[in-house]
């Protein structure tokens, strides 16, 4: 009897499908646009064309792994629910200012965005508790039912509690639950002590009110999805995305969404650092463009970076300090305005530009024929002759490419006094230039070397971009997986199901008790390992601690991985050794006679790795002409002109395959575009390997 795993991955533009069968090790792939005023209409569209090719399937799928960007769009477009935040007395402001710091020093016109609980839905409660955890002032219970109903008559439907300092002691904020479970039972309540019991107000009250605002609408979304993937036959277990690299149920999901809120992007990321592992590459640069946006993460000795703090929402989209922080661990993702959808404009200055607004899937680019008339980057792929516009998602949709064309003439080629095709290469060229741009600074910050990392991509239009960001950076390889265009759905199969958990707690390191810190680290050990119970055995458990450490009076910490034996154990000279050490690593030097302290304990908790393996490769090709499809005129970007590119079919691409460019490689998700200066191998799993000579 066969068994079935399905990825599904809600992009942007479109929404992935990768269905793997366990037993055969046989995928199959889809892709359908995605539908924005309700996302699970396209995941049961793509099912339902599944269920025409393998009737009953969903009877014997065993779970299902959903990458979605529900959560990040709410926040951007401020379609959440009414919210309400309890906070202490002195505090009700704290999520308008901020840092007190200025994104732009010379913008006196800066602007910044409005924080998601209006203020007259901020109220405080006289309560105050000190830094060490000793409570200053007792909470009164009758005013906290005040404040409750005060708020229910604002018309709130969901509730964030914030009091300061809680994560030190956590008494006054579990009281206050329970008061509003006892008055207000029908609200969706979200804790700081719950979501982010970490240190710095602003980023902790922050990170609470954004999951108290998209808790309601991801919890009927993921309850709506259920219902009808039950409906289609589907008895298995629904695993969601974390933004940390891991997957996780839907329960959870549902009680902390915050952390899903890069959900589909990480997928690629954690799928290349497999492939990494696969082919023993170090350094590798994930790239993974889709119809939206580019997402993109430097991978080194075989490791994809976390961070603790990201932004969304930015007013100024590439400018830090402009968006709401959400911190909750998430893979080190650099993202660029740039996708398929990207649209071209002559802008103020009279130059060409593109992105970072999208024509996303509605209307989409002009070639799709929904009534989009901006010219997009997919626009300009296809009268460059990247692609063929009746083999467009392996021809279900086709492409028109004389509306591409008029679309480039009329709003690009007319007003700057260019030809169409100048325009067009014009859109092609900046879009990659702009992303190398971004790759460099990106890569060059993580203390990489851009001349060595092979670049893997991923997304629609990813494989298409590849080669011209590869040359633009100077990279000597881009490798293209199996699937790449459904890269994130693939993806979801190489990610653990996992939890990452923290609690701060300041201590000087000389005067710090470690027995009492043995305690907190086995207490947050246990909250994680709760919310895994319902996927494996407490003992199938694999536990990974990390300390943040930091000079005393030092505004920044260092991440400090440590084994698993009891922390009382540790030598105090073998902490700070490790300490400096890393910290010399980071910055070149370290100041031995300053004192360090401890901030913050970190716990991430995850399973075994499963069992996925990319299946050999089998074709009925034995010689490169049984894959060449034909010949098409494409845009060489060396000689600025159009030559002909051999056009091959990926699926007839045999193990050993060797050929040189220029050539086009067409799969059903996506298309491979390579220049002269390149030569293609393709090994038994069906990457294809593009090696870029250096020309003289």
């Amino acid at each position: 009897m066969n068994s079935y795993r399905l990825g599904c991955d809600i992009g942007g533009t479109f929404t992935d499908f990768v269905l793997v069968n366990d037993i055969t090790g046989e995928f199959q792939t889809n892709k359908c646009l995605t539908t924005p005023s309700d996302p699970s209409d396209a995941v049961e569209t793509g099912i339902q064309q599944f269920l025409q090719k393998n009737p009953g399937f969903m009877d014997h799928v065993t779970e299902v792994i959903h990458g979605t960007t529900l959560v990040i769009n709410a926040i951007i477009e401020r379609k959440g629910s009414k919210t309400g935040l309890i906070t202490t007395k002195g505090f009700r402001d704290i999520l308008e200012l901020g840092r007190e710091k200025r994104y732009d020093a010379y913008d006196i016109f800066s602007e910044y965005p409005e924080p998601l609980v209006p203020r007259f839905r901020r109220l405080e409660i006289d309560e105050r508790i000190a830094s060490d955890g000793r409570i200053l002032q007792e909470m009164d219970p009758q005013e906290v039912r005040n404040v409750i109903q005060q708020l229910k008559n604002t018309g709130i439907e969901s509730l964030a509690v914030c009091l300061i300092n809680s994560y030190e002691n956590p008494e006054h904020e579990i009281a206050v639950r329970k008061l509003v479970e006892e008055e207000a039972p029908e609200l969706f309540l979200s804790t700081s002590v719950e979501v982010l019991p970490q240190i710095r107000e602003y980023e902790r009250t922050c990170t609470t009110a954004t999951n108290a605002y998209v808790k309601p609408i991801t919890s009927r979304y993921l309850k709506k999805l259920n219902a009808r993937l039950q409906s289609l036959g589907f008895d298995g277990k629904l695993f969601i995305m974390l933004s940390s690299g891991g997957i996780t149920s839907i329960e959870t999901a549902t009680e902390f969404p915050v952390r899903i809120i890069e959900s589909g992007p990480t997928a690629a990321v954690i799928a290349s650092q497999h492939y990494g592992r696969l082919y023993d590459i170090d350094d590798m640069f994930c790239f993974d463009m889709g119809g939206t946006t580019a997402k993109s993460c430097l991978i080194q000795k075989g490791h994809a970076g976390l961070v603790s703090t990201f932004e969304v929402g930015r007013v100024a989209r590439f400018k830090k300090g402009s968006g709401l922080p959400i911190q909750v661990p998430v893979v080190d993702l650099m993202e660029i305005g740039a996708g398929g959808g990207s649209i071209a404009r002559v802008n103020k200055m009279g130059t060409l530009q593109v992105g970072p607004e999208s024509g996303s899937a509605d209307p989409g680019p002009a070639c799709y024929g929904l009534g989009g008339e901006d010219p997009c980057v997919t626009d300009a792929d296809l009268v460059l002759g990247y692609l063929d516009p009746n083999f467009f998602l392996g021809g279900s949709m086709k492409l028109h490419i004389d509306a591409a064309e008029a679309a480039i003439n009329k709003t690009l080629a007319e007003p700057l006094g260019t030809t169409m095709i100048e325009s067009a290469y014009g859109i092609h060229d900046l879009i990659n230039e702009t992303m190398a741009a971004a790759a460099k600074t990106h890569i060059a910050e993580k203390g990489g070397n851009p001349n060595l990392v092979t670049v893997t991509a991923f997304g629609g239009a990813g494989p298409v971009h590849a080669y011209g960001l590869a040359k633009k950076i100077g990279a000597p390889r881009v490798l293209v997986p199996p699937l790449a265009g459904v890269g994130s759905a693939l993806g979801f199969f190489t990610a653990p199901v996992a939890f990452d958990h923290s609690r701060s707690h300041r201590a000087v390191l000389e005067e710090a008790d470690f027995a009492e810190i043995e305690i907190l680290l086995k207490a947050i050990e246990k909250d994680c390992v709760e919310i895994l119970k319902d996927s494996a055995k407490p003992e199938e458990v694999i536990i990974e601690r990390t300390i943040l450490m930091r000079f005393v009076g030092q505004g920044a910490e260092t991440d400090l991985a440590i084994d698993n034996r009891a922390f009382d154990k540790w030598p105090v000279a073998d902490i700070r050794n490790l300490f400096d050490e890393e910290y010399k690593r980071l910055y070149g030097r370290t100041y031995p006679e300053t004192q360090v302290e401890f901030v913050t304990f970190k716990v991430r908790a995850s399973l075994p790795e499963r069992p996925f393996k990319l299946p050999q490769l089998e074709t009925a090709a034995k010689t490169l002409e049984d894959c060449v499809k034909g010949e098409r005129q494409a845009f060489s970007v060396i000689r600025k002109e159009f030559i002909p590119f051999t056009v091959y079919d990926r699926q007839k691409l045999f193990s050993g395959a060797k050929f040189p460019g220029p050539a086009i490689i067409e799969e059903r998700e996506s298309t491979i575009v390579v220049g002269e200066d390149a030569d293609i191998s393709v090994d038994q799993h069906g990457f294809v390997c593009i090696d870029i000579r250096r020309l003289s």
